[in-house]
């Protein structure tokens, strides 16, 4: 009889082939184990099978290891079929394959053999109600709950657990309360569910009366709690906590590491977050993180972006939370070449199709200007889910696809996906985009019948865009008056935009007289009202509320255009010259100026609104920052390459018009994100058909 070293050193190389199969017969029902274990974590399911096979009446001990090797490698139907076989089945074998069905993501398969089972204990029972409420089926898990004939503590954590993963908080509360028996896991998943929930405050006191009926928080406890306290930013609390765990020890953990960088980060206390991840406790993909995500949180996404590659380079594999965040990151910088390369790590994962992973990268290639990936990737995703499916309508509204974001959503409801407030949202403004005034009223109306209880005020800010488009400047406004809940300067703001484009003094006054009651201060309302004005030729009105802006300190926000070239973020202001290269940049504007002339360009010098020449208006319009920046993009980059410019206020009219010749005569496409939109200018022509 070999020893167990024996064994063991028969597989210190799984790479070589493994000889005298055969006789492994002579080996006894402890060896078979062993060995059946060791090939099954190392993913040999092949060669395990070939033991299982060569061993003279397995018991059904072997035959569940085997079994629960195929479910854990999502083979269902070779455990299945390997079931089939088993001619003892014994409770701990029907159990196993009850659980296999379930992590393999077949609830109907799983169901069968629930009821199929000859009897079952109090774990069969647990896992279905378990199984249902990882499916979202809450109410025939806990139809089934009631049903059980005997209850331990842990059927009643898992469904104090599945009600709060399915935003069911009060009916957990319920429970928690029914339990004639509570262990530090009811607890521990009561605070955390409250905390995941939005209900932070809540959490926080069920910890403290959990500490009063001396219960002994576990690690767990602490993680919870941590991050219940950097939600609601309690950096008192969190200390004091921070010093318990210290002092029994738990601060190895690295749960509460993660949850510690978490609280000092969202604190705004960094340096704190850096202390805890120096002490280099345990290096994991959680710790990493909490520390990426950390960063993001307050602002410094390039350091994210490079604690990111910092993690791949020290040997640490990125996780789904890992891509969301470090994605997040790229999106607030523009980086779309970090976010390929993010993206091309995820496939070489294996974690493309992850929906969690799907959706932070269709997010990134729509804020980063390209909906074509983010279609891609959206075509990948095995199980979209809710925010799948709006993270795509969304995108696509924001750069004018309106015909793509319609069709999303017929695609959305044919999949049998509700749709929410979110969906609404980004149909409502796929139509303001795309000047469709009947689809707008269509939805708009839909939504005041069916769903009026899920209507929010960007809902009516989107209708009332949609009007003002169109001119419908007095429908807006009374839409406005009859609202059914108190109308926001941001509402307001949208009305006063489209008096902008249509030139409507009487319904902008009354509309900045609104904002400004509001918001006193709202530079926007006073800059869109003096453009009014300027429009009107009224110059005195213009000069008027200059003078209320200088006296009352409200300053305009300068126009600001910026293009991301290697990591290096170029920013312009209108006849900025500060740029190194801006000999060169000032040469090929000039240069475009003459093709722009000869293509038949004239300056509408209505966009530019200074009481000045007409010769000194054009050469204000001619340097406007977002030229600037397509100029430093056409010096910068390789012939035939995209330029993407991104803008922090609306592109004028005449831009608008100049950028779409100097697509046509660089042969080049130009992207351009204003604060409103995303623009395409190929070939003469833009994406938003001058609809914007």
């Amino acid at each position: 009889m070999p020893t167990f070293r024996a064994i063991f050193q028969s597989f210190k190389n799984f790479s070589k082939p493994l000889m005298g199969l055969m006789n492994y017969t002579k080996y006894s029902v402890p060896s078979y184990k062993l060995l059946l274990h060791n090939y099954i974590r190392n993913q040999r399911l092949d060669l395990a099978r070939k033991l299982f096979d060569e061993i003279p009446s397995p018991n059904s001990h072997l035959y569940t290891i085997m079994i629960a090797g195929y479910t854990q490698n999502n083979r269902l139907n070779d455990a299945l079929a390997l079931f089939d076989d088993m001619s003892v089945r014994d409770m701990v074998s029907w159990n196993s394959m009850l659980k296999g069905c379930l992590d393999c993501g077949n609830l109907a398969v799983a169901t069968k053999m629930f009821y199929k089972m000859p009897e079952r204990n109090v774990v069969s029972w647990t896992t279905m109600v378990n199984g249902y409420l990882r499916f979202g089926h809450v109410d025939e898990a806990e139809e089934l709950f009631y049903e059980m004939p005997v209850k331990d503590v842990a059927a009643w954590n898992s469904m104090i657990y599945g009600y709060c993963c399915n935003g069911r908080v009060e009916d957990a509360l319920n429970l928690f309360e029914e339990m004639p028996c509570r262990n530090v896991i009811s607890w521990t998943s009561m605070i955390g569910g409250l905390d995941s929930n939005g209900m932070h405050d809540e959490s926080l006191f069920l910890f403290k009366k959990m500490v009063g009926f001396g219960i002994v928080p576990t690690s767990s406890t602490f993680a919870c709690v941590l991050a219940a306290c950097a939600n609601v930013l309690d950096v008192c609390l969190g200390v004091q906590v921070h010093a318990y765990v210290v002092k029994i020890g738990c601060c190895f953990d690295e749960f509460i590491s993660a949850s510690l960088i978490t609280l000092y980060a969202n604190c705004k206390q960094i340096e704190n977050a850096y202390n805890i991840f120096d002490e280099k406790l345990h290096m994991n993909v959680v710790v990493w993180t909490a520390l990426l995500t950390g960063n993001g949180l307050n602002g410094k996404h390039e350091k994210a972006m490079t604690i990111f590659s910092d993690m791949i380079k020290g040997g640490i594999f990125p996780n789904q939370s890992t891509f969301t965040s470090v994605l997040s990151s790229c999106c607030r910088v523009e980086a779309i070449d970090r976010g390929r390369e993010i993206h091309m790590l995820a496939i070489k994962l294996g974690l493309e199709n992850d929906v969690f992973v799907g959706n932070s990268l269709i997010v990134m290639y729509c804020e980063c200007g390209n909906v074509n990936d983010a279609v891609a990737v959206f075509r990948k995703i095995g199980k979209k889910n809710i925010v799948s499916w709006n993270s795509m309508i969304v995108g696509s509204a924001k750069h004018g696809y309106g015909q793509l974001t319609l069709t999303l959503f017929n695609q959305m409801i044919c999949a049998g996906v509700d749709s929410d407030e979110i969906t609404f949202t980004g149909l409502l403004s796929a139509c303001s985009h795309s000047g469709m005034l009947q689809k707008g009223r269509s939805f708009f109306d839909y939504m005041s019948r069916y769903k009026s209880n899920k209507m929010k005020l960007q809902h009516y800010a989107c209708m009332v865009d949609i009007l003002g488009r169109f001119g419908k400047l007095e429908e807006a406004e009374e839409l406005i008056r009859n609202m059914p809940m108190e109308p926001s300067s941001t509402i307001w703001l949208a009305l006063l935009s489209a008096c902008r484009m249509h030139s409507n003094l009487g319904v902008a006054e009354r509309a900045a007289k609104h904002i400004l009651n509001l918001e006193p201060h709202c530079s926007a309302a006073y800059v869109l009202l003096c453009n009014i004005y300027a429009s009107a030729g009224k110059w005195s009105d213009v000069s008027r509320f200059r003078l209320k802006m200088k006296q009352g300190g409200i300053v305009k926000q300068p126009g600001c255009s910026w293009v991301n070239l290697k990591g290096v973020k170029h920013e312009f202001l209108s006849g900025d010259r500060s740029h190194p290269l801006s000999e060169n940049i000032y040469k090929k504007l000039d240069w475009l100026g003459g093709k722009l002339k000869e293509f038949g360009y004239t300056p509408d010098q209505r966009f530019s609104l200074h009481d000045v020449e007409d010769e000194q208006k054009e050469e204000m319009l001619s340097y406007h920052s977002e030229r600037l920046a397509i100029a430093f993009a056409l010096v910068s980059t390789v012939e035939s390459s995209t330029i993407t410019v991104i803008k922090n206020l609306r592109v004028c009219g005449d831009c608008h018009s100049a950028i779409k010749l100097m697509a046509k005569i660089t042969e080049r496409e130009i992207v351009l994100r204003d604060s409103s939109r995303f623009h395409h200018f190929r070939n003469g022509i833009c994406s938003c058909g001058d609809y914007w």
